[in-house]
């Protein structure tokens, strides 16, 4: 993965920022002091992956190594939701981890019954209907089980129900479903659980800063006018919950805004030609802009954060497994965690390695 910080402007965001009137071209010369932060993660070089169904619904993924086999960390998981996108990626970058995907996986209804061959490991999923027994038997053979979820807002509580019934750890990365009861669910069982709607361990980093700096300096930009802008691939219909958490820190610093006046962009022609996403990456990107005017125009501050793929969640979800497989090791007295636990412990280490 490679992370690339832009100064200047490409052509098509300046053009889609000045038709919206993100920059107030009558104000741009009288501008003292531009902050602009700009992330883009790409997928990393050199990989190819093909998908092939066949009328035995055999799900093929070849994976093309670029770096000598991983280590084998001997630690099973289990991916519910392996027949997404999303849950691809997981067991990509699982197996680069040198993590060991269990043959079986839940799914929905529609996918019980296919067999997801990745990389030489075939992996059969399970519907509704038999999902406990599986989970508990595969957790039976494979004691050091920890359960990565990436299925449907719908059926969040549900599954986080069955893992707590059944005693299983978990990753919860799923977003949506009823968060409170989730939280109540787990704590219940004493089950131990990372839980995070957001898996990308950068962008966790940046709303922990903001979190801090909104705290720490309330009303620091009172006065302020934000503007925000978020696209997403086509399918994604709501307000991403990483711009929420950021307009939330901004609204603490004193910005003035209305919820209502977040841009969604999801034509991909405009996010092509307007916001600047690859074509390649309209299925699998995350691109949010955030700008602040003063109140006389002469100051603006742009936050930026581009996502390319998937390839930062799903490494992020990987540090969580082995992050909570630790935990579950040492037999530690807390059991709910989020991906700042995951960051605070890599910076541990950092630290204590004399860096």
């Amino acid at each position: 993965m490679a992370f690339v910080v832009k100064s200047p402007f490409c052509v098509s965001r300046t053009t889609w920022r000045g038709n919206n009137n993100m920059l107030n071209p009558s104000s741009d010369s009288r501008i003292v002091k531009s902050v602009g932060i700009r992330i883009n993660s790409r997928l990393p070089a050199g990989r190819d992956f093909s998908v092939k169904m066949s009328s035995a619904q055999v799900e093929s993924l070849q994976l093309v190594p670029t770096v000598a086999p991983p280590k084998d960390l001997g630690i099973p998981i289990m991916v519910n939701g392996c027949t997404g996108k999303m849950g691809r990626a997981v067991l990509e970058a699982a197996m680069a981890a040198g993590l060991n995907p269990v043959p079986v996986a839940l799914g929905g209804p529609n996918d019980s019954g296919k067999i997801l061959d990745f990389g030489g490991k075939q992996i059969e999923v399970h519907g509704p209907s038999d999902r406990e027994s599986v989970l508990s038997s595969a957790f039976s053979d494979y004691p050091n089980l920890i359960v990565v979820d990436y299925t449907l807002p719908a059926a969040v509580n549900d599954n986080a129900a069955l893992y707590c019934k059944v005693g299983v750890p978990f990753v919860m990365g799923t977003t949506g479903g009823d968060r409170e009861l989730l939280y109540k669910t787990v704590a219940d069982s004493n089950v131990y659980a990372v839980i995070s709607p957001q898996m990308g361990k950068q962008v966790v980093a940046f709303l922990a800063a903001m979190e801090i700096m909104a705290k720490q300096f309330p009303d620091a930009f009172s006065g302020y006018n934000l503007q925000v802008m978020e696209s997403h691939q086509a399918s994604k219909v709501d307000i991403s919950g990483t711009a929420k958490a950021v307009i939330t820190c901004f609204e603490d610093l004193g910005a003035s805004f209305e919820r209502d006046q977040i841009q969604l962009i999801r034509d991909p022609r405009m996010q092509i030609e307007m916001v600047g996403v690859p074509e390649e990456h309209l299925n699998g990107h995350a691109f949010h802009m955030y700008h602040l005017t003063s109140p006389d125009g002469s100051v603006s501050f742009e936050f930026q954060h581009n996502v390319c793929g998937r390839s930062i969640y799903a490494e992020g979800t990987v540090d969580a497994v082995l992050f909570l497989a630790k935990k579950v090791k040492s037999n530690s007295d807390k059991r709910i965690y989020d991906m700042i636990d995951v960051l605070r412990e890599e910076g541990n280490k950092f630290w204590l390695c004399g860096y």
